[in-house]
């Protein structure tokens, strides 16, 4: 059987209009992994947040909804990326709303500096790998 045929498309119902907009799922699971597509800090209706800590936070919010509809939790992440766009300005907000929202260890995390994301005033994309309990 190929892997494609074993995956389970994850899709909390709180981002279904994103995903008819954008047309892409917020997580796919293969076997144990759970692979969450980059989450960024929007409002209910889509909007980008414009201060950098409540965004940090409701992109580390869409992570866990997505982790928690594949019934995962941060515990269970294994490989986290965050994309950041002016990162020197911003990474002791970012560290510091991590730090208050996910766990400390257990994962490898990598972060890249970027020019932009998907939609201007974005200043955070997180992705992560979680193996599901």
């Amino acid at each position: 059987m190929s892997l494609v045929a074993k995956k389970t498309i994850i899709i909390p119902p709180v981002m279904r209009a994103i995903v008819e907009r954008a047309g892409y799922a917020p997580a796919v699971r293969v076997g144990d992994l759970v692979y969450v597509v980059g989450q960024v800090g929007r409002s209910d209706d889509l909007e980008v947040i414009a201060d950098p800590a409540t965004q940090f936070a409701r992109a580390w919010e869409n992570v866990r909804i997505v982790l928690e509809a594949a019934g995962c939790s941060f515990a269970d992440m294994i490989d986290v990326t965050t994309y950041h766009v002016d990162m020197a300005r911003h990474m002791d907000v970012f560290r510091a709303v991590k730090n208050r929202l996910v766990p400390r260890e257990g994962y490898a995390w990598t972060r890249i500096g970027v020019s932009e994301l998907a939609h201007p005033g974005l200043l955070v994309e997180i992705k992560c790998v979680a193996a599901a309990p």
